[in-house]
């Protein structure tokens, strides 16, 4: 019976996400659990659970050499070292989709109230004063927001500011045209574009070099004045200082804040202020997100240690989960055709050419490249090659990769993988598809046409061209006790060189694959593979 894995959780999640976990792994759920006995203890655990305290920087990778994954119970990922993780072959997931549809009622929620004035009426209010008069506010009505990231939150607060006949204006130059169209946003090539003609600025980007103080004093001079603005991304993108700048000379009219550059935020100077609506980084925390969290991230936790493909991976390229359903046949095609040459050649390799090609090009086919490469540097390395290192380690060996992309099949097949190993002395050329049972087949090996599977054990090997040397090998086979699944042969020209390409269905023997190259007519040694 095989060792359950375990994980360790350091901060809170959702009960339901425990209970998942507890039903594949050996949980231990510790949290608030002080830095210093995590550092302790963390090589005894293969995945680590965090949400935005626990830091995972490279002082705790180092110590973590079990650690085969961390995921994040949340979105932002400021705290873990993504690069360490990457250059020890440890995933990052984290879960982007769980918290959006809260984290965009969260930035409507503060939009309104700051707008309207609803904290600062409610406060007066209940502190027994009955006036209507400081408290007029403005209609969204007509009114122009200008959304700064239009990714998943912000398409969504998009959408739901349409329904208010709010025109909408978007900036995010990392974003297709395509996306803004689907959201009804008028894109924005500037920021300061969006900053003049905004009646209201919301931001939903990542916190990092780029985006820290996005929204400054300059921007905020472009803006209109008594502009509204609201934070429910990450703390500093907007300024705090040019904030408080624009509330005393009247350019900013409103602002809601779920985020703080300091947090946990006390004594804020922000709070000083009756036109500024402040929540304690709520935009995430509702019952249903929670629960979400909680089982995507266990789920996640759980596909990676069983080696599985997961879809929120941050050291890995983004691909949409639909998009890597459709993938996964492709990515695990990618990787057997990369298994293929070291378990024939031993020659050190210095570059691969890989062209994709047919409708599959319209998809991110990086992970398709890093499943070849996994595949490729698996059988020589004794460090273990993974999704999230395996560019790393060719690029560490001098490999150089070259991709490109051609919307039509050269040949029969709808989507075709071609790829080239360039070694000192020559080069080797694949070709492969899946089969209508999305099976990874390979179709071409320098130059012979073939349909083989790449599954279990598969014995190649050259021959020539002629009467009985079929029969003679089937023979020698069938005596050694090895049967034959199936059989693929393949020429370029009559009565010339030939490959066979067998299925078995058990390891062959050296002593029988020695036996083999003694058959007269085979050329060369024959390679037994394993996939």
């Amino acid at each position: 019976m095989m060792e359950r894995k375990r994980v360790i959780v350091s901060e809170r999640i959702a009960e339901e996400g425990l209970q998942l976990l507890r039903s594949e792994l050996d949980v231990d759920y510790r949290d608030g659990i002080s830095r210093s006995e995590l550092l302790d203890i963390i090589d005894q655990y293969d995945a680590l659970i965090v949400r935005s305290v626990t830091q995972v920087n490279e002082e705790l990778v180092k110590k973590a050499t079990r650690l085969k994954v961390v995921g994040r119970a949340g979105n932002g990922i400021d705290n873990i070292d993504v690069d360490a993780c990457t250059r020890y072959g440890i995933i990052v997931a984290n879960t982007p989709d769980s918290n959006t549809i809260s984290a965009a009622e969260q930035t409507i929620s503060l939009l309104l109230s700051s707008v309207r004035n609803t904290a600062w009426a409610n406060d007066v209010l209940k502190a027994g004063t009955w006036d209507r008069k400081p408290f007029r506010g403005t209609e969204l009505y007509g009114k122009t927001v200008g959304i700064v990231g239009l990714g998943r939150i912000g398409s969504m607060v998009a959408t739901r500011l349409k329904a208010f006949n709010m025109n909408v204006i978007a900036y995010d130059p990392y974003i297709a045209d395509e996306r803004f169209e689907r959201f009804g946003a008028e894109k924005k090539n500037t920021l300061e574009e969006l900053a003049q003609e905004a009646d209201i600025i919301t931001v939903h980007t990542p916190r990092n070099e780029e985006t820290m103080h996005l929204i400054n004093e300059d921007i905020l001079a472009v803006a209109k004045n008594g502009v509204g603005l609201v934070n429910c991304a990450r703390g500093g993108i907007i300024k705090e200082s040019a904030i408080i700048e624009g509330l005393e000379s009247g350019k900013i009219s409103s602002v809601g804040l779920d985020v703080f550059e300091k947090e946990p935020a006390t004594g804020n100077p922000l709070f000083n202020y009756s036109r500024v609506v402040c929540t304690p980084h709520l935009g995430a925390d509702t019952y249903e997100a929670q629960k979400r969290v909680g089982e995507n991230i266990a789920e996640q936790v759980i596909l990676a240690l069983k080696g599985g493909i997961v879809p929120n991976v941050v050291n890995l390229p983004s691909v949409l989960s639909e998009e890597l359903d459709y993938l996964r046949p492709y990515i695990t095609l990618a990787e057997k055709m990369g298994n293929i040459y070291y378990q024939v050649e031993k020659t050190p390799i210095s570059r691969v050419e890989i062209t994709y090609s047919g409708p599959i090009t319209i998809n991110e086919t990086e992970m398709l490249t890093i499943g070849f490469l996994k595949g490729l540097l698996e059988p020589v390395l004794w460090e273990k090659v993974k999704y999230v290192n395996a560019r790393l380690m060719a690029d560490e060996r001098g490999i150089k990769i070259y991709e490109r992309k051609e919307e039509q099949s050269p040949k029969r097949y709808k989507n075709l993988l071609n790829i080239k190993i360039f070694n000192q002395d020559r080069e080797m050329e694949l070709s492969g598809t899946i089969s209508r049972a999305r099976n990874p087949l390979l179709v071409e090996i320098n130059g012979y046409e073939t349909e083989a599977d790449l599954e279990g054990y598969v014995l190649m090997m050259q021959n020539e061209d002629r009467p009985g040397v079929i029969g003679t090998l089937t023979t020698a086979l069938g005596e050694a006790g090895v049967n034959i699944a199936a059989m693929k042969v393949a020429r370029k020209t009559k009565g010339e060189t030939a490959i066979m390409i067998l299925n078995v269905d058990n390891k062959i023997e050296e002593d029988t694959l020695k036996a083999l190259t003694r058959i007269d007519g085979l050329i060369g040694e024959p390679k037994l593979l394993h996939f």
